[in-house]
């Protein structure tokens, strides 16, 4: 079916082009807003119509003389009909949907990929200074950045996943007094314990093994303690690096990996900071106002000028994160996507005012963002709010702990990233339908199950590779091949959109047109030649879902909890 669009566009262009060559226009097949309408909507009439000075039926009628003159759609077209006030509705031939079923099976794991490109694509995502665990915000952003991704991997990007944090602030400082209090016997509650301390059981953690001179290794540092309760240097040095492994072992257990470390400390050490204060000073952007050194971001947007360097001497947040976006510029990414919590809204007008006013031909726009709210988990019918370990918060390895990382990633992208969300740990439990990840994956188990059995009677890779497509004629079969042609434009328009949870609705759709068609027709039945036709499309399914499930981090196992291998056959 895949080729068959391909080839239905392009005569759908020449058609266009007939009727009005003098026009540049790019017609597309829309999807009709009821399935009973068609399987593709042409809606160019529309557009015709003003510049051809005629009404829009009247063009759908020319376009449609002019299509079924094509020999493309003489092949793929079973029926062209006119609706409404010029909607043209495509009903394909049945040749056109059964060739997705070889169109899958021939591509495998490239199924809906596109060939590399050569952009470069940088995500920054969870970048969480090291004061503490991962909490769920943390684990949204994972969620969400390890599948745009694998999103933009398979349109065909090189993509570099940054994780970008603070090792030196007053956040930091906090760490250190910290683990020295708890060194030194204080806890919270004591007196003398600082109001602005941490008061998670890691600190203490944190502190036995700083007694006891240990080395610690994360993915960016090592730093073995000295073990002196005064050193506070080297507090802060083994808490960080501490923490950073803990961070390490969060990611890993949520199956996130990042291609590179970097940290706002840099910034001001290699100058980069003092570089972009002088460049926007020579941009004329920059003035001074009351002992402070501020950056007209109105000029760009912004709602206000910005301070960039405070009367006492100390910049803002604001300036490093200018100086971060145009290192990355310099690093040759084009294309850039922040994934952070919907209380950054407010810096994304400055950040971009930042960068444009250092004049280095940055394009406004950049980088793009997206913005998510928090999450709120329940668990055993009420809200939990707090973890003994990080003692203010729940962290990302409870939910792994409570659930599956699974279950994690898969509820966290199911819904639109500036939507709340509630994580129902109960629900993420259930093994029936109400689970959509249990939904998604007892799919793809089901068929495996069909699949082992099939080849237990005969039906072999060889014998199912040579299946007469022909024979699937049924209505569930239509409907889960148009499913399963849709995978390759999801996935643009998911990239395109920045929506992985895109990814996560299709996989619903997919499993749940799967199904119906498990409960309509029998597989494995005595006309050897629909078993294998039939067989063949569910291991086009089982690819799509395999591909689909693994954008999103997320297992396609062959076996689940409930009986999948009880398969009806009869």
């Amino acid at each position: 079916m895949i080729q068959a669009k391909a080839e239905l566009q392009l005569a759908l262009a020449r058609a266009v082009a007939q009727l009005a060559p003098d026009l540049s226009i790019t017609p597309a097949f829309e999807s009709p807003k009821q399935a009973a309408h068609g399987d593709l909507a042409i809606t160019v009439a529309m557009q015709l119509a003003k510049p051809l000075k005629s009404n829009p039926r009247a063009v759908a009628e020319q376009l449609v003389a002019a299509l079924n003159a094509q020999p493309e759609v003489q092949r793929w077209v079973a029926a062209l009909e006119i609706a409404g006030p010029g909607f043209i509705n495509l009903r394909l031939a049945p040749a056109a949907k059964q060739a997705i079923v070889s169109e899958v099976r021939a591509a495998a794991e490239s199924f809906g990929r596109q060939p590399a490109h050569g952009g470069k694509l940088m995500v920054e995502f969870v970048s969480a200074n090291p004061t503490g665990p991962l909490h769920l915000g943390h684990a949204r952003q994972g969620a969400l950045g390890d599948s745009l991704c694998h999103l933009f991997e398979s349109q065909g990007y090189d993509v570099t996943r940054e994780f970008y944090y603070n090792d030196a602030g007053v956040q930091i400082a906090t760490l250190a007094n910290s683990v020295q209090c708890r060194i030194r016997g204080l806890k919270p509650g004591d007196a003398g314990w600082p109001e602005a301390a941490y008061n998670g059981d890691y600190i203490a953690d944190i502190a036995a093994d700083f007694m006891t001179k240990k080395t610690v290794k994360a993915d960016d540092r090592e730093f073995t303690a000295s073990g002196d309760p005064e050193d506070l240097e080297s507090i802060r040095g083994f808490a960080v690096a501490y923490l950073r492994h803990e961070q390490d072992l969060d990611l890993q257990a949520f199956g996130v990996e990042f291609d590179n470390y970097f940290l706002e400390s840099s910034l001001y050490s290699s100058g980069r900071v003092d570089d972009t204060v002088e460049r926007l000073r020579q941009s004329g952007k920059a003035y001074e106002l009351e002992g402070a050194l501020w950056l007209r971001t109105t000029d760009y947007g912004d709602d206000k000028d910005r301070v960039m360097r405070k009367s006492d001497g100390t910049y803002t947040y604001f300036l490093p994160d200018v100086a971060y976006h145009l290192n990355k510029w310099e690093r040759g990414f084009t294309k850039v996507i922040n994934v952070q919590g919907t209380d950054h809204h407010g810096t994304i007008a400055r950040v971009r005012g930042g960068i444009q006013a250092a004049g280095m031909g940055v394009p406004p726009g950049y980088p793009d963002y997206v913005l998510h709210k928090m999450v709120t988990v329940m668990k055993g019918g009420e809200e939990v709010k707090i973890s003994k370990r990080a003692g203010s918060y729940v962290t990302l390895r409870d939910l792994i702990d409570w659930t599956s990382r699974d279950a994690v990633r898969f509820f966290l992208i199911s819904r639109k990233a500036d939507t709340e969300f509630t994580f129902d740990v109960d629900l993420a439990l259930k093994q029936n339908d109400e689970n959509p990840v249990f939904y998604v994956q007892y799919a793809h188990a089901r068929i495996c199950s069909v699949l082992t059995k099939a080849e237990e009677q005969g039906h072999d890779a060889a014998s199912i590779a040579g299946a007469d497509l022909s024979l699937l004629t049924a209505p569930t079969e239509f409907a889960l091949m148009l499913k399963l042609a849709d995978y390759p434009g999801m996935l643009a328009s998911a990239a395109r959109d920045l929506a992985p949870h895109d990814v996560a609705f299709y996989l619903r759709d997919l499993a749940s047109a799967y199904h119906s068609y498990y409960a309509a027709e029998r597989f494995l039945v005595e006309d050897a030649a629909l078993a294998r036709a039939r067989l063949a499309l569910l291991d086009a399914t089982r690819q799509v879902l395999r591909n689909a499930l693994a954008l999103l981090g997320v297992s396609a196992p062959a076996q689940m909890g409930r009986d999948s291998s009880a398969v009806e056959t009869e």
